[in-house]
């Protein structure tokens, strides 16, 4: 199948909205639990959790890639500079290899349970290094663990096959089942 993938802009939420469905993506976490420190995103109402990735959205920052099948969007994948990832930034177990600056980071993941094993990661991670590329960023950095497919929300930070298919090169292992990776954009 083929699939047109575009940058999540303030006229796209509601397609963001309608493909995350009532419980925002995994668990009402509406994306955010990457973007806030592990303590803030426990505290959060679903409903501040919504909101706060709305007010991502309308901001113009472009947080995230959907992907459409015939016009309806069955894919999501967010990326950011990894600056800009709170959660990451208090991580000790994924800090920072090297400089940061040029580093983007893909953090999730979200494709319903009909839409999986249809190659929808590999072109989320193809369109995501053209996007970050054309931000500026020098490095794409992801967090995916050694899993074949998805399953339930295992596998929400990507799958290791997939990114090995797209290029990546394992930079570390924080532990027995997540890689980091890098791709080079210049």
């Amino acid at each position: 199948m083929s699939e047109e993938i575009r940058p999540v802009t303030p006229k796209r939420w509601r397609d963001l909205e309608r493909l995350f469905g009532p419980k925002g993506a995994y668990s009402n976490c509406w994306c955010m639990y990457w973007r806030w420190r592990r303590r803030d995103f426990r505290e959060a109402t679903p409903a501040a959790r919504k909101a706060a990735l709305r007010a991502w959205v309308r901001s113009g920052t472009e947080p995230g890639l959907l992907a459409y099948r015939r016009g309806e969007p069955v894919a999501w994948c967010a990326l950011a500079p990894r600056d800009e990832y709170a959660a990451l930034g208090a991580s000790p177990k994924l800090k920072p290899i090297g400089d940061t600056a040029g580093v983007w980071s893909i953090t999730c993941y979200y494709v319903p349970k009909e839409h999986r094993r249809t190659g929808l990661m590999t072109a989320l991670l193809a369109a995501a290094a053209r996007h970050a590329r054309r931000k500026g960023a020098r490095v794409l950095e992801g967090y995916p663990v050694l899993a074949d497919s998805l399953t339930g929300c295992v596998g929400y930070t990507g799958l290791v096959p997939a990114y090995k298919k797209a290029g990546f090169r394992t930079v570390a292992s924080p532990s027995r089942s997540m890689r980091v990776m890098h791709k080079a954009l210049r």
